[in-house]
């Protein structure tokens, strides 16, 4: 038997209870380009992964999904854009961690389906 390495994400699914809210917030507040929409489902291309955006096709699924970490340059304009846009932060961009030449910052959101989504920067030293 081969072994197999799992190292690259192909495609992440978020669940939505409204498509056409949840559209409106991933392409319009958030800036992701929309592939294609249908009723059920919404595609979107963060840099060669994709984003599906559907309703749950079980009760039992109905539920918030994963945190998705999106990586932006300055996490304070970032977050101030963001925010003026109405993106409901739970938190302002704070340290994590100390990575010796960077450190690590996040500031975690809701999308308008109740999911935790992050903003993540590596801030180099003294640009804190």
């Amino acid at each position: 038997m081969s072994e197999v390495s799992l190292t690259q994400i192909a495609q992440i699914s978020v669940n939505a209870a409204d498509i056409p809210r949840a559209v409106a917030f991933y392409r319009d507040t958030l800036g992701i380009k929309l592939l294609f929409q249908t009723a059920q489902m919404a595609f979107f291309d963060c840099s060669g992964i994709r984003l599906m955006i559907s309703l749950p096709e079980k009760p039992e699924f109905s539920h918030p999904g994963s945190v998705i970490y999106y990586k932006v340059t300055d996490i304070q304009q970032s977050y101030k854009v963001l925010s003026n846009k109405g993106v409901d932060f739970l938190s302002k961009p704070h340290f994590v961690a100390n990575m010796g030449s960077f450190d690590i910052w996040m500031a975690f959101f809701r999308d308008t389906e109740g999911n935790t989504l992050a903003l993540t920067s590596e801030v180099p030293k003294g640009n804190e």
